[in-house]
């Protein structure tokens, strides 16, 4: 059977990678995936392993005219990819996101949030972080955890799960993310489906755009609560008793 050039890349049978296993090794070094059918479908796909970030893109760009979809990565692949780099990336359902600078409103906003929730926690167990500060979400009934940077967060469970090298490893109770136009999708749909998954308790999307807020809790893994709150409104969290957010303070005077 003759092999096919299709744009999904070498199309194989078993039988070939059997006998020219080497051949192909060398062909996927070169970046290029081989797809191994048996029997006319299908089974299985050899990918290159990719250690760094141009690399990815390179390969994910080939990827996305394939039938199935981009590039997906490991995340043990995707551990060695932003060791080596000093871009901010998320790594959500086995693909990487590169994520841009914030505008000066979106700084705003983080900042004026900031004040509110480290106002509320000081002095609780439950502590603050900003981005950048890379969470890893294991997400039930998946192998691998997204690993993703929330523009606000509260940890509650720092105690014991602060790695040696001063990694946070635990779930955050409560996690925010004010959107951006290149990023209203991931965080509406990709990110509420992993914090859902993962035991977040619940979920600020900050809309600048439309100017408003929505909650979410979470229970059992599935939506619990959820709330719309605009101008002239009081944002206030299903989780944590009094803390509240003037939605007209946080998005006056916005430049």
């Amino acid at each position: 059977m003759p092999k096919i050039e299709h744009r999904e890349g070498l199309v194989i049978t078993v039988t070939e990678l059997k006998q020219n296993l080497g051949k192909y090794i060398e062909h996927v070094e070169g970046q290029d995936d081989v797809v191994i059918t048996k029997n006319g479908h299908k089974v299985a796909r050899l990918t290159p392993y990719v250690t760094d970030i141009e690399q990815y893109f390179t390969v994910r760009e080939k990827a996305l005219d394939y039938q199935y979809g981009g590039k997906k990565v490991s995340y043990e692949e995707f551990m060695e990819i932003s060791e080596k780099s000093t871009l901010r990336m998320e790594f959500i359902n086995g693909e990487i996101y590169l994520l841009g600078s914030p505008t000066v409103g979106h700084q705003q906003l983080l900042g004026r949030l900031h004040l509110v929730f480290d106002e509320y926690f000081r002095g609780n167990t439950c502590q603050v972080f900003l981005a950048p500060f890379d969470v890893h979400f294991f997400k039930k009934d998946f192998k691998e955890p997204d690993v993703m940077q929330p523009d606000l967060l509260v940890a509650c469970d720092l105690k014991d799960n602060v790695t040696e090298k001063g990694r946070y490893m635990g779930t955050p109770a409560l996690v925010i993310e004010i959107l951006a136009p290149s990023t209203r999708t991931k965080d509406m749909i990709n990110k509420l489906n992993t914090y859902a998954l993962s035991g977040v308790q619940e979920y600020w999307i900050v809309d600048q755009s439309q100017e408003k807020i929505l909650l979410y809790s979470f229970k059992e893994n599935e939506i619990d609560e959820f709330g719309v709150y605009t101008r002239q409104e009081v944002a206030s969290s299903f989780v944590f008793s009094g803390l509240n957010l003037d939605v007209d303070l946080l998005f006056a005077d916005l430049l």
